[in-house]
């Protein structure tokens, strides 16, 4: 049901943002719906709904707030069940102090209350428990967030909380005594973490994003030596800096078209559900009969993209009005270079990105099913695919149809859309296995002879 309120509010806008807090430099530009013209107690029902459901929280725990422009704090309620809640739940705090509601307000207003006093550029915030996060509190730890560039960008840099008993005046002191040092995200110890935004969306983009951070730092702990970015590196990724491309006014679409976006709504929407994607994170593209393609936007929410929100680039060219995905040149040059690939997902899940951050080998021997359809696995430089285009196209071949970009990102190609979701799907499960595997034991791959029968049994020899 709020999906639908969401999607109603079908006129998209262009704006560039910059997070606030002096610690906070990169700059992007996001392609939105008007999730401004929700009313606050729908935009806290549908990212609650969606923090509980992908297991980010607890029946009981977190708590989302927004400071409306007249002053009033539209509020989560205490002690309410976070995987039904209605926009009835809600409480609106005025700046009297005067609750209206049928609920009393989540115990850790105090502190809501006290970040909105220090940063008036603050107007959304979001608490919550995921359990990687609460692992790190537990530690007194903050996750390495210089693993892949995006996550250093979106998250800026974080800072420790003391712990204290929540609810209290001294936590909300504590919590927000960081964000008026300029902190966006804070960690708390014994608890979880807290996020600021200039919006809700904004404020739960950086949260998913630092969960993300955590558990690829887990599970890239797991298989060997990490390897972290530099700043110049960081900087060398150029976040939110897209490639000069002409415009064309988009006529009639055809049927196949039509279909193409219908088709590649619903594949993104599962790539998210089954977190090979997050919410501005992961580019689809097909290719259609004329040689044109159709990619996802750039910084668009994943989870709530519709068919209209894609674009279509032919010739060199884009749609009118639209900001395609970053790697569109990539797609442009894979899809030029190789005329059996339909289609093409660039994708960061994180147990396969725990292999691009470490010096682990990741070897597609593991299971039949993964080396018949992944087969020889490269690894390619970090930043090669915005750098060397050409030369990352190149890498891919019919024994090689998915590449790993050092902590950049993986690159999956097939000869239709299913198939390279399939291959993704594939290079995630086989790459998840092989990190539990090593809390069991040595691991041990299928033999070269074994390979040998697969590609007889499988007709791979000649590819």
């Amino acid at each position: 049901v709020m999906a639908n309120n969401y999607k109603s509010y079908g006129t998209h806008m262009y704006f560039r943002t910059t997070y606030p807090g002096q610690f906070v430099h990169a700059q992007t530009e996001v392609i939105s719906m008007r999730f401004e013209l929700l009313h606050p107690a729908d935009q806290l029902v549908m990212i609650m709904d969606r923090i509980y459901h992908y297991g980010m929280t607890t029946t009981s725990g977190g708590n989302l707030s927004i400071m409306d422009s007249n002053g009033d704090i539209w509020i989560t309620p205490s002690g309410i069940d976070k995987g039904s809640l209605t926009r009835n739940d809600m409480i609106c705090v005025k700046p009297d102090g005067t609750q209206i509601g049928i609920h009393k307000p989540s115990v850790e207003l105090p502190f809501h209350t006290d970040i909105y006093k220090k940063r008036p550029d603050v107007r959304a915030i979001l608490h919550a428990h995921p359990p990687t996060l609460v692992a790190f509190s537990l530690a007194r730890k903050i996750p390495n967030t210089m693993l892949l560039p995006s996550t250093s960008q979106i998250c800026g840099k974080i800072s420790m909380a003391k712990y204290e008993v929540p609810g209290s005046k001294l936590l909300g002191q504590y919590i927000s005594s960081e964000f008026a040092k300029g902190y966006n995200t804070v960690m708390l110890e014994n608890h979880g973490v807290v996020c600021g935004a200039k919006d809700l969306f904004h404020a739960f983009m950086a949260f998913e994003t630092l969960d993300y951070a955590g558990r690829l730092e887990v599970n890239a702990r797991r298989l060997g030596k990490i390897t972290e970015l530099t700043p110049d590196q960081v900087a060398q990724d150029s976040y939110g800096v897209h490639p000069a491309l002409n415009e064309f006014v988009e006529t009639a679409p055809s049927s196949e078209e039509c279909a193409v976006r219908r088709d590649m709504t619903k594949m993104i929407h599962r790539c998210y559900d089954q977190y090979l994607f997050n919410s501005t994170q992961g580019t689809y593209s097909m290719r259609l009969s004329d040689g044109s393609f159709v990619i996802t936007p750039h910084m668009k929410d994943r989870k709530y993209i519709e068919p209209e929100d894609l674009v279509r680039v032919k010739d060199g060219m884009c749609e009118a009005g639209k900001v395609p995905s970053r790697s569109v040149l990539l797609h442009q040059e894979i899809y030029a270079t190789h005329p059996y690939v339909n289609s093409i997902i660039v994708a960061h899940p994180p147990a396969i990105m725990a292999f691009a951050c470490t010096d682990a080998t990741f070897d597609s021997r593991t299971i039949p099913e993964s080396y018949i359809n992944l087969i020889d696995v490269k690894r390619v430089p970090y930043a090669s695919c915005n750098t060397d285009v050409k030369g990352t196209a190149a890498a891919i071949t019919r024994r090689s149809p998915t590449l790993i970009v050092d902590n950049q990102c993986a690159i999956v190609t097939g000869a239709t859309m299913l198939n390279a979701f399939d291959r993704l799907e594939l290079l995630e499960y086989s790459a998840k296995a092989y990190i539990d595997t090593c809390n069991i034991g040595d691991i041990i791959n299928i033999s070269d002879k074994e390979v040998d029968v697969i590609e007889e049994a499988f007709n791979l020899k000649n590819l």
